[in-house]
């Protein structure tokens, strides 16, 4: 599903041990992929940050999450479109852990919403019906969808060695 040609990581070699090498791209992609539950950090109007898991979907350059209008974090992107999304593991001592942070931009495309239906349902078994440019969960309730494409990436691997590599994107 990646359009993008893959961008080249930079190691930060403040913080990375001196053995380090900047973590390739094709891991960082994978770890997007792969993973289920991001930590979604919005902004509320006061200007105190908001913190939530949710599911997230890796698709189309971009990560896409869904959110009711009502719910704080919808709230949130009314005023601030700035996110940050992290995923990683609970070990201290192994695996990836990465950051993407960018601005939700709001998919209402019925063609790209269908297609991230789709990939919904194959990665996390969640079913949304398309309707009039959101999710509609159960025919009821709505969720609005979002995608953020990246303006920075950060990865950051754990064990020996430790690295930081980062990603810009233009």
């Amino acid at each position: 599903m990646r359009e993008m040609s893959d961008p080249v990581g930079e190691l930060d070699q403040r913080f990375s041990d001196p053995a380090a090498t900047a973590r390739p791209w094709s891991e960082v992609d994978g770890i997007l992929t792969r993973a289920e539950i991001f930590w979604l950090s919005t902004v509320r109007g006061d200007g105190r940050p908001h913190v939530t898991p949710l599911p997230a979907v890796w698709a189309f350059d971009a990560l896409h999450f869904c959110t009711g209008a009502g719910e704080q974090k919808g709230r949130n992107l009314e005023r601030n479109p700035h996110v940050v999304l992290a995923t990683g593991t609970p070990e201290q001592r192994a695996g990836l852990d990465v950051v993407v942070e960018g601005a939700a931009v709001r998919v209402s495309d019925e063609r790209r919403l269908t297609e991230l239906a789709a990939l919904w349902k194959d990665r996390l078994d969640w079913d949304f019906a398309v309707r009039d440019g959101v999710f509609a969960p159960d025919g009821e309730h709505q969720a609005l969808v979002f995608a953020v494409s990246p303006a920075k990436i950060l990865a950051f691997g754990k064990g020996d060695p430790f690295s930081q590599t980062r990603f810009l994107f233009s």
